[in-house]
């Protein structure tokens, strides 16, 4: 048996990897094994399994009204589910007190040099990069958690020939529950205008929602 050495590439909207360094993954019989795997520096494309070639449309549609009291689950959110997002900003899920967002930071990019009144909770699952928070620095890749305390001023910056991949909490919400951002230029731009912005009901406090009843 002869160690099948594929690599490691970035797939964000197709079901073909671009092979660049070299990673053992599997063996194959000698006499089976294809010429193009028989050299580990070359590239080449490989198709995904189904488990891993997940798309954007997986996501379920968030909604703009408040959530039901039910689980929402996620699955893979730091393997294939993530690895395959190609959008700057997407917004999983709105609570009465949180939100959930998946970013893609592209190559030599950034998140933005930003100052904001939420508490924000970054993991990192894919690529490398440099935070900067409060005036410190410190490097980050995948399996990272980061901590932005509200009116901290921070930026996240993308250090590695990947893109970098992370899912940040917001608390409270700080998008638009059904908020796409394609690009950071469009993030600002919905910013700029006053599109992108939390619903009233993700703002309340306990106590009033409580009133209200929509927390018993």
């Amino acid at each position: 048996m002869t160690p099948v050495v594929l690599g490691r590439g970035f797939c964000p909207t197709s079901t073909h990897c671009l092979i660049r360094r070299p990673l053992v993954v599997s063996h194959f019989p000698n006499s089976s094994l294809p010429r193009r795997l028989r050299h580990p520096t070359s590239f080449f494309h490989v198709r995904l399994g189904s488990s891993a070639t997940r798309k954007m449309a997986d996501f379920p549609t968030p909604s703009s009204k408040p959530p039901a009291q039910e689980m929402q689950y996620f699955p893979d959110m730091t393997t294939a589910l993530p690895s395959l997002s190609s959008e700057f900003r997407r917004v999983l899920w709105t609570g009465l007190y949180s939100q959930v967002v998946i970013m893609t930071v592209p190559v030599a990019g950034d998140i933005g040099d930003e100052t904001h009144t939420v508490d924000q909770i970054l993991t990192f699952t894919s690529g490398t990069g440099l935070a900067q928070v409060g005036g410190r620095e410190q490097k980050v890749k995948a399996g990272d958690m980061v901590i932005v305390p509200a009116g901290t001023r921070h930026q996240f910056l993308n250090t590695g020939p990947t893109p970098l991949i992370l899912y940040t909490v917001y608390s409270p919400a700080e998008h638009k529950p059904t908020t796409v951002h394609k690009t950071k230029e469009e993030g600002d731009r919905e910013e700029e205008e006053g599109i992108d912005e939390p619903p009233p009901w993700s703002q309340r406090s306990k106590k009033q929602n409580e009133e209200e009843g929509w927390v018993g």
